[in-house]
């Protein structure tokens, strides 16, 4: 693995962790769930044999820092740490884009607010829930999780959590919650499939995101997965956008979003590897499919 550059950069209410590898187009991975930069080790370094790469920490994980650590989060603020980083690395030129998860929707988000500094987008499963037809259940199950989280703490809110995203197809959420682990993070620490052997570091990033992820239940998931995005907007800068979804996801929570914006716009819905973590549990695969949808 190559050690890549670092560095901090103000925004406001918060100082962003970034970290760059590589030469040639920019291109700025976006992490989602309770990880940072760290979340993309297992594609950065092949992905910067092409481009040259930018990975940071979102506001409030790891080491970007927030100046109020109680302040609340929302999209709008997080796609323009997105684009601040965009502006410092790239200020001449549109950037590419690729968001996975909670990321996706910032960078979403961005590509719909700031459609000029974005050469194209790929988004993974961006839980866009508001889009679908059966968000109602979807606003239920994010209240439960909350309200587990107040009652009961962090892992019976991840469990309640987890087991609303393997709901299938509008389902609510199963009666009986998987048992809570670091593996539950959804985004970029996998939960173990059978058969399926992890790469190496993924245990210990896994253990690292469990440090994140009361701030990202209680102020990323309802923030976010509330979050409705102009779909008019996007229509008209459908051209650079790229929804995408797990070969083994399909039917879950997080896939829907993507498949249901796909069909609206009129665009093919590209398939990745794996599941909803389909960059760390495939992760060379998956660079491979990625760099393929960003040539078009």
């Amino acid at each position: 693995m190559t050690a890549p550059t670092t560095g901090t950069l103000r925004a406001d209410g918060a100082t962003l962790h970034y970290e760059v590898r590589g030469r040639g187009p920019l291109l700025l991975l976006v992490p989602g769930g309770s990880g940072g930069a760290a979340s993309f080790d297992g594609v950065a370094d092949d992905l910067a044999a092409e481009y040259t790469v930018a990975t940071y920490d979102p506001r409030g994980m790891s080491r970007s820092t927030l100046d109020d650590p109680g302040a609340g989060q929302c999209v709008a603020e997080h796609a323009d740490d997105a684009l601040r980083i965009l502006d410092l690395l790239s200020p001449a030129q549109p950037a590419l884009v690729f968001g996975s998860s909670s990321g996706a929707i910032a960078a979403v988000h961005l590509l719909a607010t700031r459609p000029e500094r974005v050469r194209r987008l790929v988004a993974h499963e961006p839980p866009l829930v508001e889009v679908l037809p059966d968000a109602p259940v979807h606003r239920a199950l994010l209240a439960r999780v909350q309200e587990t989280f107040r009652t009961r703490g962090l892992m019976p809110a991840m469990a309640e959590f987890a087991a609303g995203l393997k709901a299938e197809d509008g389902e609510d959420t199963p009666a009986a919650a998987p048992a809570p682990t670091a593996a539950t993070t959804p985004a970029d620490t996998p939960a173990p499939r059978a058969g399926v052997e992890l790469p190496p570091g993924a245990a210990a990033r896994a253990e690292r995101t469990m440090a994140n992820l009361p701030y990202f239940v209680e102020r990323i998931v309802p923030a976010f997965m509330g979050h409705a995005p102009d779909v008019d907007r996007l229509a008209a800068v459908s051209d650079r956008l790229v929804l995408a979804g797990g070969r083994d996801s399909r039917g879950e929570l997080p896939y829907r979003p993507a498949a249901f914006l796909a069909e609206r716009l009129g665009l093919d819905l590209v398939h990745f590897p794996g599941g909803h973590t389909g960059l760390t549990t495939h992760p060379g695969e998956f660079a491979v499919t990625l760099r393929e949808a960003l040539r078009g």
